[in-house]
């Protein structure tokens, strides 16, 4: 059986989005070794869970990814603190001209302009009706 082991970002600068993965997510360098400004690999400081590897990449990012990471809140207030939190920490919010009517998801670009979305797990659609 197959499990997730890493999850593999691009990033010009390598050393700026481990700090900020770090941060985000509370992720460490895997057996303590902050890697190099080419490749680093972060884990969950708690043990459990995928890591994020990080790799030097020129290629441009993708304004509209195939693959992204969703980062899950609790609720609506959970997911708009989150999202300002992420800010602060260095991440951009993404005028994302793919958003449904009635969105459960923010989305945002790290400080690679990767994309990813932060998601109210608590979110029940609208049924539109007054």
């Amino acid at each position: 059986m197959l499990t997730i082991g890493t999850i593999v970002l691009g990033a010009a600068d390598v050393p700026r989005a481990a700090a900020f993965w770090s941060a985000a997510l509370g992720y460490v360098p895997r057996d303590g070794d902050a890697g190099d400004d080419d490749w680093t690999v972060l884990v969950p400081a708690s043990g459990g869970g995928p890591g994020i590897a990080l790799g030097r990449s020129g290629t441009p990012v993708q304004e509209h990814p195939r693959v992204h990471l969703d980062l899950y809140a609790e609720d609506a207030a959970d997911q708009a603190a989150q999202v300002e939190r992420l800010i602060a920490l260095g991440a951009e919010r993404v005028d994302w001209d793919l958003y449904p009517q009635d969105p459960d998801f923010v989305v945002l670009a790290d400080t690679e302009g990767n994309r990813f979305c932060v998601i109210d797990t608590s979110f029940e659609p609208s049924s539109g009706a007054s």
